[in-house]
């Protein structure tokens, strides 16, 4: 068990428990359950072992501010991270006010679960650990997060991280822009305060930066896709520092550490409109571009390493990396960067075969094969097994699924006169997983109207 600590997941859905168990004991740490809140505080009495809890906020007998606030009525300091399909601005209000550390929304994903689960007992604002750096696995991971830098460079960054100005992150997506945000506010005066990660493609219609995340730091994540109309509220945050309370007028003065990070160029955004120029000068006041992986090849190596370490169940697993593997992954040009990698090393665990991952990596380089699809044939068969069979391809799957989204959502849109609240009523889907989706399948106002246009449903 790592550093002895365990991680108790409250959580009353069958499948999410296994899941975050599952996690958890990946990362190295015990793993407690309970199944509501009254299962949670009798666990937490019985093991003061405990030393981080995943928290659902909705659950039966005693939901989950029930619970946060009685545990921190009778004394239990752990790091709380709620869990929650209703992640409304005022659900992460009360959260943060009633003393969770980090709120993440459902469906969980799998990275930013790590980072905050990593964040809150290593850096986190009520973790007990006094110092990210005394614990050996962050100690490689900063290296990780570091070693692109020169030595001006992290000198700068450290006093980037003492100040509280804007900081703007770039880079591809899964180089790392976020772990280097979290550890920036690991390193800062704020680190026992919140550090709170908004998803701009989904946020709701008010901003309440300073309820969200009082005293600590807030990142704007792709920050490049956030309405235009939330921009303007935004630049009118940060220029005079106060901010609205959700639900009235009271404004209140701002206390966070605004960070942005963005994948897409914000000046040629600002050029086709979708980006307000004022409000890019207001965040890039202090810039830092994370270069991808393909130019850090000397990276390559140490973090395949550590990811077969952090995954690793049992048994030693540097063996792995053979010869022909090493060489075939200084060769690939990781378009996917530090999160491809990492899955290229669980898959490679489950395998146990760098020949079979020196083989996949070669196959995606040339195009030929899907990333992660493993073909079992016997000896001699055809290549063209699957289509001869007439078996779809993944891709085509997934453009199946794509259009039978759209069409439900836009069905759904079309019989509330795209009124999108009562959409996801009919949907049964949260307000903003529909706003989400919406934004990934790239629907908006004008597809209703070619489709009324055209005579559609």
């Amino acid at each position: 068990m790592r550093d002895g600590k365990t991680i108790l997941v409250v959580e009353d859905d069958a499948d999410a428990r296994s899941y975050f168990q599952m996690v958890v004991r990946c990362l190295g740490y015990g793993a407690a359950i309970a199944e509501d809140g009254e299962e949670a505080l009798a666990c937490l009495a019985a093991n003061r072992a405990i030393s981080l809890v995943l928290l659902d906020l909705e659950m039966p007998r005693k939901d989950g501010l029930e619970t946060l606030r009685e545990m921190r009525n009778t004394g239990r300091n752990q790091p709380v991270i709620m869990l929650s399909e209703a992640a409304a601005t005022t659900n992460v209000v009360q959260a943060m006010r009633t003393g969770a550390t980090d709120f993440l929304a459902k469906p969980i994903d799998h990275d930013h679960l790590i980072l905050a689960i990593q964040s809150a007992l290593e850096g986190g604002p009520r973790a007990v650990a006094p110092a990210v750096e005394s614990h050996p696995a962050t100690e490689l991971e900063a290296c990780l997060t570091e070693s692109w830098m020169g030595k001006d460079m992290r000198a700068t960054w450290r006093r980037v991280a003492a100040s509280d100005l804007p900081l703007l992150i770039e880079g591809e997506t899964g180089a790392g822009k976020e772990a280097l945000a979290r550890r920036i506010h690991a390193q800062s005066p704020r680190a026992r305060k919140p550090f709170l990660k908004l998803n701009c493609a989904a946020l709701p219609g008010e901003l309440a930066g300073n309820e969200l995340a009082h005293g600590g730091a807030i990142l704007l994540d792709e920050v490049g896709d956030m309405d235009i109309r939330l921009q303007g509220k935004l630049v009118r945050v940060l220029e005079d520092d106060e901010c609205e309370r959700p639900g009235g007028e009271d404004r209140s003065p701002l206390d966070v550490r605004v960070m942005a990070a963005t994948q897409c160029d914000l000046r040629k955004a600002i050029d086709a409109g979708r980006f307000r120029a004022d409000l890019y000068y207001r965040l890039n006041v202090i810039n830092i571009r994370v270069p991808a992986l393909r130019v850090r090849k000397a990276d390559i190596p140490a973090a395949a390493e550590f990811f077969l370490r952090k995954h690793r169940t049992e048994g030693p697993s540097d063996s792995l990396l053979s010869p022909a593997l090493r060489q075939a992954m200084l060769e690939y040009e990781w378009p996917g960067n530090l999160r491809e990698l990492e899955n290229m090393m669980c898959r490679l665990l489950v395998l146990q075969n760098p020949d079979e991952i020196v083989r996949q990596l070669s196959a995606s380089a040339h195009g030929s094969l899907p990333d992660g699809v493993i073909r079992f044939q016997p000896a001699g068969a055809a290549s063209s097994i699957g289509s001869s069979l007439g078996f779809p391809s993944l891709e085509k799957v997934n453009e199946a699924k794509r259009k039978a989204e759209t069409e439900a959502i836009l069905r759904a849109l079309d019989a509330s006169r795209w009124n999108r609240k009562q959409a996801a009523k009919i949907l049964r889907i949260d307000y903003k997983a529909l706003l989400y989706k919406m934004h990934k399948l790239e629907i908006d106002q004008s597809a209703g109207d070619l489709r009324t246009a055209a005579g559609g449903a």
